[in-house]
């Protein structure tokens, strides 16, 4: 819900996942139905992107993230994990953040200043406390969308 990308309720989640290829299946799939988008399409963007390197941004931080046909504008998803899991980020750290984001095939500095908005939240230590201590889903939506739209004024 800012200039940058959607972030819709309902893909802000909190997960079980006992794996990295569990947590990016369950994202692809949360973007297929939260967004309406074709979720082979999605699964491929992400495990093409993944291929490159992991995503695992470092200090519990994970930002998988592909573009990907069929999308108007940029979405996503974030994802706090029950238990940190092994994401082979930079760091070696496991990750309990996930912060999925999704971008049009043709978006290529839409797509980097999203991911640039979402990477300097992320590496917000207060804000990362916050969001792990949040108590549910809504709780870390407020959050999230609280942070997005004061960066986006």
């Amino acid at each position: 819900m800012t200039a940058l990308f959607t972030l819709d309720p309902q893909a802000v989640r909190m997960v079980r996942a006992d794996s990295k290829q569990q947590i990016l299946a369950d994202l692809s799939r949360c973007f297929a139905q939260v967004y309406m988008l074709d979720g082979e399409a999605v699964t491929d963007g992400i495990d093409e992107r993944e291929k490159l390197g992991s995503t695992g941004f470092g200090r519990g931080v994970a930002i998988p993230h592909a573009r990907i046909d069929g999308l108007e504008r940029p979405v996503a998803a974030f994802f706090r994990l029950e238990n940190p899991v092994e994401f082979a980020s930079a760091d070696g750290m496991p990750v309990d953040c996930v912060f999925g984001l999704l971008s049009p095939s043709q978006a290529g500095a839409t797509h980097l200043q999203a991911l640039a908005a979402i990477s300097r939240m992320m590496r917000d230590e207060r804000m990362h406390e916050r969001l792990i201590s949040a108590p549910n889903a809504e709780a870390l939506y407020g959050l999230l969308v609280n942070v997005l739209d004061r960066d986006a004024a």
